[in-house]
């Protein structure tokens, strides 16, 4: 299984929290960097011939700002020099505010099969408050458009003044509208970013108070028949995103795209962040990778295991044996004698304890020493 990430860097307006490479004030190059990501998947797709790739994704930014042929474009390059799956996953991030039935009709023909959408909160003056462009309104309208098909839902906890009640409506309007799964994450408030300055002046939830909204919501989700299969994910039984789980399960993708990473071989690439740099590298003929490192193999028993138990599956024991040839326990043996209480061992399987799965940061740096 491999997946094929598209980064769409564009956006109308930055959210405060937003610390990922995106240019809110860069529309004007949207189609020349819409053209260099079909030049560089030619170039990759050269590269990759003879890998079946599962799971493609569409993330950003903003991808649902662009003009929609970029996106079907994108589709149709891919699947003229890569080799998809019979049935493969195909997702794209939206921004309520930016859709519309006609981008929508245009994504379906493209093949796009499963929807990401931001809610973050259902309370208005918390949105405006995050500088997302979108009402509740909005999101609702956008699910209207998507009744029926696969559609996930982002839901942000740790936002400036909110309440378990607010956790409360923003779940049951979630739920509501028929969303097959629903991400429900932690404000991490970067350094850089304006919502920082709320952090460092005590203006936003502390920790203790962001894990009883966690646990309250993971209560509701369960309630309502979602099941949770990692730390902040949670879906309708058989929808979980496997493009996600290939990331989890160490699988091999492929990013295209300003600043876009690929693990492939074994070894891992980034691309520039600059976006005039990316262009010029494209249109040169080279790849614009400013990063490539083989993972050691230490790195990669430490993956194995870290990225296994941010799910609810674990990893598997006999497998690690049979990748690297030496037993886990050994390998990591002071990190096992003080985390064992926290972990589940059954069969041939290792996974952190559901009441202890929120706090797995603190369980899995043990492993990262």
């Amino acid at each position: 299984m491999a997946g094929i990430y598209i980064h769409v860097p564009f956006c109308k307006h930055k959210c405060t929290y937003c610390d990922f490479v995106s240019f809110p004030n860069r529309m004007d190059v949207a189609e020349a960097y819409m053209a260099c990501v079909l030049k560089e998947l030619e170039m990759r797709g050269k590269e990759l011939e003879g890998r079946t790739f599962d799971t493609v994704y569409f993330g950003g930014g903003t991808p649902s700002i662009v003009d929609p042929k970029y996106i079907y474009a994108v589709m149709r390059q891919i699947k003229k020099v890569f080799t998809l799956s019979a049935r493969p996953e195909v997702t794209i991030e939206m921004n309520p505010g930016t859709v519309s039935e006609q981008k929508i009709a245009m994504y379906k023909r493209a093949g796009i099969n499963r929807f990401s959408i931001g809610l973050q909160t259902a309370i208005d003056e918390q949105l405006a408050d995050l500088g997302r462009i979108h009402t509740v309104r909005d999101y609702l309208y956008c699910t209207s458009l998507l009744k029926g098909e696969n559609f996930s839902a982002d839901i942000m906890l740790g936002i400036k003044n909110q309440t378990q009640e607010d956790v409360r409506k923003t779940i049951e309007i979630a739920a509501g509208s028929g969303a097959k799964h629903i991400s429900m994450y932690a404000l991490t408030p970067e350094d850089g970013t304006p919502i920082y300055t709320d952090y460092l002046n005590g203006e936003l939830p502390d920790g203790d108070e962001v894990a009883a909204l966690y646990d309250f919501g993971c209560n509701l989700l369960k309630e309502k028949g979602y099941h949770r299969y990692e730390v902040s994910n949670f879906c309708k039984k058989g929808f979980e995103s496997r493009h996600n789980l290939n990331y989890w399960r160490r699988g091999e993708y492929v990013g295209v795209g300003v600043s876009a990473s690929s693990f492939m071989s074994g070894r891992r690439l980034l691309n520039t962040a600059n976006l005039d740099e990316y262009m010029k590298c494209i249109l040169s003929g080279f790849f614009p990778v400013i990063d490539s490192e083989e993972v050691s193999v230490q790195d990669a028993k430490f993956e194995t295991v870290m990225l296994g138990l941010r799910t609810v599956y674990g990893f598997s024991p006999s497998e690690y044996q049979k990748t690297f040839g030496t037993d886990w326990k050994e390998d990591f043996a002071a990190a096992y004698k003080k985390t064992r209480q926290y972990l589940v061992e059954e069969g041939d399987s290792v996974r952190i304890k559901d009441e202890y799965l929120y706090v797995q940061n603190m369980i899995l740096s043990e492993y990262a020493q």
